[in-house]
């Protein structure tokens, strides 16, 4: 903010030592009130900061993080931040910092390691105080968050986490995810519950496929390896494999999808092919997007606990700030009973 002085006309912007002339006293004591420091009374901090305000002072946030070395800056890496999970998961990223005075450096990797790897990069350059990730479909190597940890940069992953790599993270549980979405399926009536899930060896993929044969098998169902197609997840995906499996002639009465948008391109095609959803086909997702409860029939899911998982993270990272434990949290699904599932009335 710059005020008009009256002799020069001139825009001048205001510091610490007009502040200081104002109230008549030390520029050192000035500063140290305006840093809270605790050898200056209650009484002066409070003159300091109404004249601050008074005069529309805006503090050199470059001067003050080469005096102090750091940005008050965090770096957030996200696939994709269309996907409202990542949105919302950032939403409550954003919450805890901003009332610790951190501003985000968003980037998105779009499901690019390349992209990612640019992305660690960026963060590097601009003197992140830490970063907060979810790492890529094509991430199978960490030299790069490796290479994080080396420079003593606080570090925190999200939902997708890497096994190998000593960090903390936040995640669901994805194995008591897949585990409670095919245990409903089988609530409701059906027997013959196909996995969309994706090809990719990443812990969501392979905990979630998991928690579907372990319920499968609890309830004295076979596991057929039909029924489980894997591919690149998208609602593209999702109607090309109900399209498969009718073209195969393969019976199937369930589908549990490894996310929501999968199970959106699912029910399309069975709409599409004349199947009514859920009287004759039931069809659960993952994740709780946004959409859900847009389309028709809403769509059963699993949800995240997003923002409480984004909450987490930023938590995650101040810990680290502090010096304290490092730790991994695992968040227990919710299951989302709507339509698409319900064909037993609760």
């Amino acid at each position: 903010m710059y005020i008009v002085s009256t002799r020069t006309r001139k825009l001048k912007k205001v510091t610490i030592q007009d502040i200081a002339e104002r109230l008549n006293i030390s520029f050192s004591t000035v500063a140290r009130a305006l840093n809270d420091h605790p050898a200056i009374s209650s009484a002066t901090k409070k003159k300091v900061r109404d004249t601050a305000q008074k005069l529309h002072y805006q503090p050199n946030k470059l001067a003050s993080s080469l005096r102090s070395g750091k940005t008050h800056v965090v770096g957030v890496m996200i696939p994709n931040l269309q996907v409202s999970f990542f949105s919302s998961v950032v939403h409550g990223i954003e919450k805890v910092l901003n009332a610790h005075n951190y501003n985000l450096l968003l980037f998105q990797s779009n499901e690019s390691l390349h992209q990612e790897i640019k992305g660690i990069d960026t963060f590097m350059a601009s003197r992140v105080d830490g970063i907060i990730a979810s790492i890529t479909k094509e991430t199978s190597h960490f030299e790069h968050y490796l290479k994080v940890s080396k420079r003593n940069v606080p570090l925190v992953l999200f939902d997708r986490t890497l096994e190998g790599l000593d960090t903390p993270s936040v995640r669901i549980d994805d194995y008591k995810g897949g585990y409670l979405a095919t245990a409903h399926l089988i609530r409701q009536g059906y027997t013959r519950i196909a996995h969309i899930t994706a090809e990719q060896d990443l812990t969501i993929v392979t905990e979630r496929l998991r928690g579907y044969k372990d319920a499968l098998q609890a309830h004295q169902i076979a596991v057929s390896e039909k029924l489980i197609l894997r591919g690149p997840f998208s609602a593209e995906f999702g109607k090309q494999s109900i399209a498969s499996l009718l073209d195969q002639g393969i019976p199937f009465d369930g589908v549990f999808a490894l996310e929501d948008f999968t199970a959106l391109g699912a029910i399309q095609e069975l709409q599409d092919r004349g199947i009514k959803v859920p009287d004759q086909v039931g069809v659960i997702g993952f994740a709780n997007e946004s959409f859900g409860t847009l389309v028709n029939p809403t769509l059963s899911t699993i949800d995240q606990q997003t923002i409480r998982m984004g909450e987490i993270a930023a938590e995650l990272f101040l810990d680290q700030e502090g010096h304290s434990k490092r730790e991994s949290i695992m968040l227990d699904p919710i299951l989302i009973v709507r339509g698409s599932s319900l064909k037993i009335k609760l």
